[in-house]
């Protein structure tokens, strides 16, 4: 397979296949839990005064054109749940076409992110889930991060080279909740190892699910920054908030 040539603003980053034996995909309910038992070890900023901090990152490449408005749609639900917590500062990162990643600043108002992402298109051009992944690296190097979550549909790199940083990440306790858009079985493989990798969690992502995972979006976003109190005040009926306070009891 072709590797990817990123212009000279971009880091290197391989565009390799992996290849392997997939294991049989287990019922979205059962991701569903797992993802919950995973969130609970998120370290959220509880101090008096204390900002979480929670990267944002999303695979804009044409493949996800199908269905972008859609997707679009629930993260900026996250965004929304975030707004009425407050307390959490927020970084979104993207990538598409032919080697570009940007990010943006850190915000306090997450509305400015959400339009930010209604501005972003999708466009041609292979993955760099390694760009994102050393980003976060440097980021929570500079000022602890409190987690990141990741968008994406496919993995189009060398699995060894993600999982070396994905363990860096694991090491400074920064998880990454990677929802994956459909059920491309190479990418589930490796999401579901960086997953493991960084102590975050793995949940599908698809218009069947899309209720759900709106809730366990927001939910991330709200614990990482409140913590549990945010948490119970937020969840007032909702199945994902409720499912993840049973999980941190």
């Amino acid at each position: 397979m072709t590797k990817n040539r990123p212009d000279d603003k971009s880091r290197d980053v391989a565009a390799d296949g992996q290849s392997g034996q997939v294991p049989e995909a287990p019922s979205s309910e059962a991701d569903i839990d797992a993802f919950l038992s995973k969130v609970k070890s998120l370290k959220a900023s509880e101090k008096a005064g204390a900002r979480g901090r929670l990267i944002f990152a999303m695979d804009a490449t044409m493949s996800r054109q199908p269905t972008w408005d859609m997707a679009l749609g629930l993260q900026s639900n996250m965004f929304a749940a975030v707004k009425a917590v407050g307390g959490l500062d927020v970084q979104l990162i993207y990538f598409r076409g032919f080697g570009e990643c940007q990010s943006s600043k850190w915000v306090k108002n997450p509305e400015a992110l959400a339009g930010l992402m209604t501005q972003v298109s999708c466009r041609g051009g292979h993955t760099q889930i390694e760009k994102v992944l050393k980003h976060a690296r440097t980021q929570t190097n500079e000022t602890k991060v409190n987690a990141m979550v990741y968008v994406g549909d496919c993995m189009e790199e060398r699995l060894d080279d993600l999982a070396a940083v994905a363990g860096e990440l694991g090491l400074l306790g920064m998880p990454v909740f990677f929802f994956q858009e459909g059920r491309e079985p190479g990418a589930e493989m490796a999401f579901r190892e960086l997953a493991r990798l960084t102590g975050g969690a793995f949940c599908r992502f698809d218009a069947g699910s899309a209720s759900q995972l709106k809730e366990l979006l927001a939910a991330v976003a709200v614990y990482a920054a409140g913590g549990r109190k945010a948490l119970e005040n937020y969840s007032g009926g909702k199945r994902g908030a409720s499912a993840l306070l049973e999980q941190l009891s």
